[in-house]
């Protein structure tokens, strides 16, 4: 393997070995933001839930970028 191939190879790893932190961080977020809305609003625990929604959907939404990327490989 060429040393030039090799460093794609080791960038897309990199990449694809970074999305777990990347949607963990989107769902992360999303619950802070939630909860963090509640106490102000006192809306306990309905932002949450929609922080929750919009963190996890964030998440997928990494992924599925990082589906169309793969087939681009």
């Amino acid at each position: 393997m060429a040393e030039e191939d090799k460093g794609k190879t080791f960038r897309e790893l990199g990449y694809f070995a970074s999305l777990g932190i990347s949607v963990a961080l989107a769902i992360v977020i999303g619950l802070a933001l939630g909860y963090w809305l509640d106490t102000i609003f006192d809306t306990k625990p309905v932002l949450l839930l929609v922080g929750l929604g919009f963190g996890i959907a964030a998440g997928f939404s990494n992924i599925i970028r990082a589906g169309k990327k793969a087939e681009k490989f």
